[in-house]
């Protein structure tokens, strides 16, 4: 008995449930258990649920444009680094140490190529990803309990507009040519606001032109502000995706609504008063989590995402290789270039300026205010509240194209394509004094800048 009690216990089997002896079992858990212990042990791991619904990781609903802009994101943060320490915010040497990333540091056209095409990208990819959510109606509340995605639309409007300005104050900051006049041209777009618009631009400039408090301010605005802003609703537009219950394709599928129902049968049942025929009582109960119809977060939902970010790392530094950032001559406010185009995620505003100034006799209407302001602003008005306005029904969420959504699916592509094709417009079909030519024509020859 004494020999018993003094007796060493047996190590635990490594087969044993719970037990983890392999350094990264928790990237290939041979269990639910594990897997469930993975998710709650590792810091990284503990992003994602435990489990996810499987239509939920298909390809072809949500095209993981939402990981992809998460990861271009992350890709801005550490190629923005390197270029944090090497760039001066000061109009006498910022142009010069750009200059010096682009021809003197190591692999320093390579970083800035990647930083500049990683923002571009960004724009592209985060209006993709709420296009891809408004013709899913992946914004409406399905079946669940307590969903409330409406915000998280909201939150993706705000998102859109936050990348959009990250971007533009990012564009200044080389102080050449291009950057300069670029800002000008988006700028003045502000400055036709009627009564507050010149107050916007000065806020915005530090004055009432284009100076050292301009870049500081612009500066300040990309490297800390509004990365910092973006990362916060990053944050919260995930959690409530959870809180929301997944992606609306789960809905779609009716995992939150399946209920398991026993039929009602015919019965007889004998009383004191005699013979009674009914049904047997039946038990209903709703499922959340369908184990058929879910799989665990890991590995599965942790392979895609990785996936994902990595494809994307590695698109965008094959194509810094290939396409390196422009670099033209510095900033001059007295030698503006012609034509002067804002960037190229504001073209479609600067074409609608062109296309609603008018000119009826000695009256000219303001084309910078009706087409630059005032549709763009009712624009952004309709897309926010757009949620609480659409009385489409709840089964229609995480469909592509229902018929149910038929009309408004219609006219936001239309939108949306027109907003594309003024785009190409600014970018390709407009020259010298903003006159239209086609790709293939040549521009005149201008005798002397203006």
């Amino acid at each position: 008995m004494a020999e018993s009690l003094s007796k060493p216990s047996a190590p635990a089997s490594p087969s044993a449930p719970g037990v983890h002896p392999r350094r990264f079992w928790s990237l290939s858990p041979r269990s639910d258990r594990q897997a469930g212990d993975a998710v709650v042990s590792n810091f990284l791991l503990h992003w994602f649920p435990a489990k996810v619904q499987k239509a939920s990781l298909e390809w072809s609903y949500s095209f993981w444009l939402g990981t992809a802009s998460a990861a271009l994101l992350l890709l801005l943060i550490l190629s923005g680094m390197p270029l944090l320490f090497l760039y001066v915010p000061s109009v006498e040497r910022a142009y010069a140490s750009v200059k010096d990333i682009e021809y003197v540091v190591a692999f320093g056209s390579w970083i800035r190529s990647v930083h500049r095409l990683s923002a571009h990208l960004m724009v592209a990819v985060v209006f993709l990803h709420m296009v891809r959510v408004f013709l899913t109606g992946a914004y409406k509340n399905g079946v669940g309990q307590g969903q409330r995605r409406e915000i998280n639309w909201l939150l993706g409007v705000v998102m859109l507009l936050a990348t959009l300005f990250l971007s533009f104050t990012g564009y200044l900051l080389p102080w050449d040519q291009l950057a300069y006049w670029a800002v000008t041209v988006g700028t003045n777009i502000a400055s036709s606001i009627p009564w507050v618009g010149p107050k916007i631009r000065e806020l915005l400039l530090g004055g009432r032109t284009i100076e050292q408090p301009t870049l500081i301010r612009f500066y300040v605005l990309h490297c800390i502000a509004l990365p910092g802003l973006l990362g916060v609703l990053f944050v919260y537009h995930m959690w409530r995706v959870r809180k929301d219950g997944g992606l609306a394709r789960a809905d779609r599928e009716g995992h939150l609504e399946k209920k398991a129902e026993q039929s009602a049968s015919k019965t007889k049942t004998y009383t004191l008063l005699g013979l009674a025929r009914g049904t047997a009582p039946s038990i209903r109960a709703t499922s959340v989590e369908q184990p058929e119809s879910t799989v665990n977060a890991v590995p599965d939902l942790v392979r895609r995402a990785a996936i994902v970010v990595l494809g994307t790392l590695a698109f965008v530094g094959i194509l810094a290789v290939l396409i390196r950032s422009p670099l033209e001559e510095p900033a001059n406010a007295l030698v503006t270039p012609n034509p002067a185009k804002a960037p190229w995620y504001f073209l479609w505003l600067q074409e609608i300026v062109t296309d609603t100034t008018l000119h009826i006799g000695s009256f000219t209407v303001n084309g910078a205010f009706l087409g630059g302001v005032l549709l763009p602003g009712a624009l952004i008005l309709v897309l926010t509240f757009w949620p609480w306005w659409d009385k489409s029904p709840a089964g229609s969420a995480g469909w592509w194209l229902p018929k149910s959504r038929r009309t408004q699916n219609a006219v936001f592509l239309a939108i949306c394509l027109g907003i594309l094709l003024l785009t190409v417009i600014g970018t390709f079909c407009r020259g010298p004094y903003w006159q239209f030519f086609w790709p293939w024509e040549t521009w005149p020859e201008i005798p002397g800048r203006i």
